[in-house]
């Protein structure tokens, strides 16, 4: 298994509005990437945000990378204020 890690910064006022577009509108493209197998979405509170999400093997890690690349240019870009950090690798251990 592969993960990708991706954390954000944006202004704390806009988390709400992140936190339904992620919802409504990136989980359901991310689940159909190959070899999906969990997502996540972490909203501190405090203008960072991170997102977790699992798959088969690379080549879905890496398709992930691109596609929330894309949907962040497409559909977040206004609200965050940097670009994210993305950490990603093979999953060594897990429940």
């Amino acid at each position: 298994m592969f993960a990708v890690i991706r954390h954000y910064h944006f202004e704390p006022k806009n988390g709400a509005e992140i936190d339904k577009m992620v919802r409504e509108g990136f989980v359901p493209l991310i689940k159909n990437a190959k070899g999906f197998v969990r997502y996540y979405w972490l909203d501190t509170g405090k203008g960072e945000g991170a997102s977790v999400s699992v798959f088969k093997d690379k080549a879905g890690a890496d398709e992930s990378i691109h596609l929330a690349a894309d949907y962040v240019k497409s559909h977040l870009s206004r609200l965050v204020t940097q670009k994210p950090e993305i950490i990603e690798g093979p999953v060594k251990a897990h429940d």
